[in-house]
């Protein structure tokens, strides 16, 4: 069998860097890298050299095709090497050798023989294949130092900047795949190569800014983030919000290999920057024009711009201040026995926001996950910052609540009145007083937000307002409070086990 041999150096034809690249990003730290690589085959076996992906590709999920299914393609064999050229790996080249090492001493330029004895730097011992660790055993490198012996004396530092005779054989600038490659025919191919690559990353930013009316001017942003070790210029680019499944470095999930088995990325339509569409069980969000995205770079893309969405302050008092410290890992039944656990008071009240992602409320757009800034412009007309929070993926028609702060002058406190627990009846009784007030100069709403955290089977024995059971274990009142007004709400409630 013939071998023919064709070497993609981009290093020496920057011509052949691929086209019609394109990435689907991935909010966890990963991508699927789509390229375009003309290829002149032999039919038979034809020995390949590329050295146009990225630093961090994951070789096991490389795919290799031609779209027009008019050639055959088989990688017979695959290597990958990621590892370039460097002091180190040039120092390992030479060990045992002797190099000149050039010394700058103001003006003057000295150079000296020094025999590279130790090359040092950092390996895996013995026993830590990097392969197969979890991620409570990671491998622990060891690091060494260099010697190298000048005129008979041995120092653990270089003596200046070494100066190398060559490269040397097996040495790479530029991560390099290297294939055998079987094909039917002769001929040009535009072959399709898809790959996994680690090194990249994208999250969503909202900044909100509020007017006199409390409706809401929301500008959404998306920074995309390339530190693969590769530049993609004018690159067709997809991002892939949800939780999509990865199991470890080295395997895809069933939906990215699904994802990189489709056809060619489409082509542009006009419209807006950013057009979001439902895949499978995620949100895919494709931006309309493609984009260079530098090694080492981050890049915001506008993704939604609207007005008038309405929204509302939501004050929440959670009176129950807990040490998560020294609660971290109790169970129910430790926490029902410990007659400590609660009684410590919060005295800040929550600023909430509060808004429906709807159409009928200028939104209505799948909202990827990321963090939410408010401001609001001052008399002056200046904008002032009044908090953030994050959000989670929130599908349309959800509403959306973020925390934004403390307010300054509404204040609560909280202490129990009544605790008995008697552990042969297998019952417990606990009441407690709470307090709010409103030092506002109009009227405010307070949502007091009380924890059943005792047991699970409970009963309001008594209540001195309405309320309102929100979950399981959570209780809610809404006190109305005018302004320099107090006002005190009791309970007692009943557990059962």
């Amino acid at each position: 069998m013939r071998l023919h041999v064709i070497v993609l150096s981009c290093i020496i034809a920057p011509a052949c860097f691929p086209a019609d690249s394109a990435l689907t990003i991935y909010n966890q730290q990963f991508a699927v890298v789509r390229e375009t690589i003309p290829l002149d085959l032999k039919q038979g076996a034809n020995q390949i050299e590329f050295t146009g992906t990225t630093a961090q590709l994951e070789p096991e999920s490389v795919m290799l095709r031609d779209p027009s299914g008019r050639h055959a393609l088989r990688i017979l064999e695959q290597n990958y090497r990621a590892d370039p050229v460097s002091l180190e790996a040039l120092l390992k080249r030479y060990e045992g050798q002797t190099i000149l090492f050039e010394i700058h001493n103001g003006d003057r330029i000295e150079t000296v023989s020094g025999k590279i004895v130790r090359a040092g730097g950092t390996t895996i011992p013995p026993g830590q294949n990097r392969w197969f660790v979890n991620a409570y055993q990671q491998p622990q490198p060891m690091v060494s130092q260099a010697i190298i012996e000048v005129a008979g004396k041995l120092r653990f530092d270089l003596p200046g900047v070494p100066m190398f005779p060559g490269l040397g054989s097996g040495m790479i600038l530029k991560p390099t795949l290297n294939w055998t490659i079987e094909t039917d025919r002769d001929g040009p191919v535009d072959a399709e190569l898809a790959y996994i690559s680690g090194g990249f990353d994208w999250n969503a930013d909202y900044n909100i800014v509020q007017s006199e009316s409390r409706a809401l001017d929301l500008t959404g942003w998306v920074t995309l983030a390339n530190a693969s070790g590769k530049e993609f210029d004018n690159a067709h680019v997809k991002l892939m919000a949800g939780d999509v499944n990865k199991i470890k470095p080295g395997v895809a999930a069933d939906g990215v290999r699904a994802y990189m088995s489709m056809g060619a990325v489409a082509g542009i339509a006009p419209g807006p920057q950013v057009v979001e569409k439902t895949f499978d069980e995620y949100h895919l969000y494709t931006l309309q024009r493609p984009v260079t995205i530098h090694d080492k770079e981050s890049k915001q893309v506008e993704f939604v711009r609207t007005s008038g969405v309405k929204s509302d302050i939501v004050y929440v008092y959670d009176g129950a201040k807990i040490d998560t410290n020294r609660y971290q890992g109790w169970q129910p039944e430790m926490i029902r026995q410990d007659p400590l656990y609660g009684t410590l008071s919060n005295p800040k009240v929550w600023v909430m926001r509060e808004f429906m992602n709807s159409e009928s409320n200028h939104l209505g757009m799948p909202l990827p996950k990321g963090r939410v800034r408010f401001c609001r412009r001052d008399t002056d007309g200046r904008l002032e910052f009044t908090g953030e929070d994050s959000i989670d993926h929130t599908p349309k028609d959800e509403k959306i609540r973020v925390f934004t702060g403390a307010a300054f002058d509404l204040t609560g406190e909280r202490k129990r009145t009544v605790f008995r627990n008697d552990m042969g009846r297998q019952m417990m009784d606990e009441a407690f007083e709470i307090k709010v007030r409103n030092h506002k100069k109009e009227p405010v709403e307070i949502r007091v937000v009380e924890h059943l955290y005792r047991w699970y089977t409970w009963e309001i024995s008594t209540s001195s307002m309405p309320y309102t059971k929100t979950d399981a274990q959570t209780i809610e009142f809404h006190a109305q409070l005018q302004p320099d007004e107090e006002k005190k709400i009791t309970y007692e409630a009943h557990y059962t086990w």
